[in-house]
């Protein structure tokens, strides 16, 4: 049976797309590898009665337009009063960051001091010109280059600014900015974390600072902020393939595409990994980018010198992921026995200072497991108690660095070792965690790879670094200088302009780009 459309992948990107096709007419199907469909934006029930967001925790701030044509403004929210809290040790003053600004600001001001809130407003003014030149939160729009990156500056230091996302480290920017390396430390370890946890390059590297540009984006009118949502990250898709079925659509599960047919350079249909064969002649394809030309289309229908610039994407994830079924809340002792309010719990930094997160991460390339690895925790079931059964709590870690260039022999005894030291961070701050532990797994970047098809457990698709963005990360069409050049194949994975991150971007520009050729 042909179809006038198939979708490969049913991830947030790939459901989106294949949303917006079927709305528009065109008879659509998506393929799954998987036994269910979100991919990495999925809450997914590990243990009995526990659920947890597998991989993405958070929609990322997003064009308006794209969230209001599928709907996503209409989703129950989870009301936080507080976004977040960073930590590094018991001589640094927490962070506390409010969802509402003006307390967020008044915290700052009154626990921090006026510099640290002077240091983040002049933080984010360095960020304006970087968010426009990475067209950040732009839908139906192409790459920008360099030249066109340097044209959204208005200013001298507006250039410079995007001068130093391309080239400079975060901690370039941090020093200027947050100077003071030990009353600042909370703040700066944060900023250093959002910097670095998509790319594999620590926060004194140079390139880093364009992770910090891009975790830093400033949202205007146009966007739609970050949203926690009630019942995981899941709902998002769920919603997705709700409105995409409700439209006539069919979403085929363990349904794995091996091959993207292609002949005399126009797309003809797909294999399967059982042989079956399905006529189509478009294509979106939500899996990563390199692996939808150089692995899944087939052989030869790219040129050698695109399939050579695609094998330069860096993909090496450094994490560990963690899920974590508890026998009740963990209790935070002094002096953090305010982090023991349900408010505090939603996401608690346990970071580390730039410092010492370059450190770690040079440490990494050389097989060292860090003693105390920074991490991201979090309690969801604190705001969202039917996430887990009464009187007990669901518990996620996110951790860097895992070495990931040691001797594949090693693997297992630094898995093991990282996930130890992760929980042995965590007790440090709240003493009974690891007692209440019934059951936890841990993954690493090999199983976010066999889970989810990222390549190197790269959930970005293609890392945040400079080399990586604008004109260096692909459109539905190929790279803005360099075209795939299949006829009827739009790509449209987080790998692509517009990702990374749950941002729907890619999917969306992929299926504007199909309705445009039609």
């Amino acid at each position: 049976m042909a179809y006038d459309a198939i979708v490969v992948g049913a991830g947030h990107n790939g459901l989106t797309a294949a949303t917006l096709l079927q709305r528009a007419g065109l008879r659509t199907l998506v393929l799954e590898a998987k036994r269910y469909a979100g991919g990495m934006a999925s809450t997914v029930e590990l243990f009995d009665g526990y659920h947890f967001e597998i991989a993405g925790s958070v929609q990322l701030p997003t064009s308006a337009v794209v969230s209001k044509e599928l709907g996503l403004d209409t989703l129950p929210q989870v009301d936080l009063e507080v976004m977040s809290v960073s930590l590094i040790d018991e001589t640094t003053t927490p962070l506390i960051y409010y969802t509402d600004l003006e307390a967020a600001a008044n915290h700052m001001m009154d626990v921090h001091g006026m510099e640290v809130l002077l240091g983040m407003a002049e933080m984010t003014g360095w960020s304006a010109a970087p968010t426009r030149a990475l067209g950040r939160f732009e839908h139906g729009t192409l790459p920008k280059t360099v030249d066109e990156m340097y044209a959204c500056a208005t200013t001298a230091a507006e250039r410079a600014s995007i001068t130093e996302m391309l080239f400079g480290s975060c901690t370039d920017v941090l020093d200027r900015y947050l100077p003071d390396k030990e009353k600042h430390a909370a703040l700066r370890g944060m900023l250093a974390f959002l910097a670095v946890n998509s790319t594999y390059r620590g926060p004194s590297s140079p390139g880093s600072a364009a992770g910090l540009a891009f975790g830093m984006a400033v949202p205007d009118e146009n966007t739609v902020l970050t949203k926690k949502l009630k019942g995981g990250i899941g709902v998002l898709t769920r919603h997705l393939q709700q409105q995409y079925v409700e439209a006539g659509g069919e979403v085929r599960l363990d349904a794995a595409v091996v091959e993207i047919a292609v002949v005399d350079g126009r797309v003809t249909g797909v294999v399967l990994a059982d042989g079956e064969r399905i006529e189509t002649s478009v294509v979106v394809s939500g899996v990563a980018p390199d692996l939808t030309l150089t692995t899944l289309a087939t052989a030869g229908a790219i040129t050698p010198e695109l399939a050579a610039r695609l094998g330069r994407i860096d993909h090496r994830g450094s994490y560990v992921q963690m899920h974590f079924a508890l026998d009740g809340v963990p209790e935070f002792a002094t002096p953090y026995e305010f982090l023991n309010d349900p408010r505090m719990q939603s996401a608690i930094g346990l970071f580390a200072t730039p410092e010492v997160l370059q450190r770690q991460f040079e440490d990494s390339r050389r097989g060292i497991v860090p003693a105390e690895p920074a991490v991201a925790f979090q309690i969801p079931s604190a705001s969202d108690p039917d996430l887990c059964p009464p009187g007990k709590a669901a518990a996620s870690a996110f951790a860097l660095w895992f070495p990931v260039e040691e001797d594949p022999g090693e693997y297992a005894r630094l898995k093991a070792e990282m996930g130890q030291r992760v929980i042995d961070r965590i007790t440090r701050f709240a003493p009974n965690f690891e007692s209440l532990i019934l059951k936890h797994t841990t993954f690493t970047p090999k199983h976010m790879g066999t889970m989810f098809g990222a390549p190197g457990g790269d959930y970005c698709h293609g890392l945040i670094h400079p080399d990586l963005l604008g004109q260096y990360r692909p459109g539905p069409g190929g790279y803005v200088d360099q075209p795939h050049g299949i006829e009827g194949l739009h790509l449209g994975s987080a790998g692509c302009y517009g990702g990374p991150g749950i941002t729907f971007i890619p999917g969306y520009n992929a299926a504007q780009a199909v309705l445009a050729g039609r």
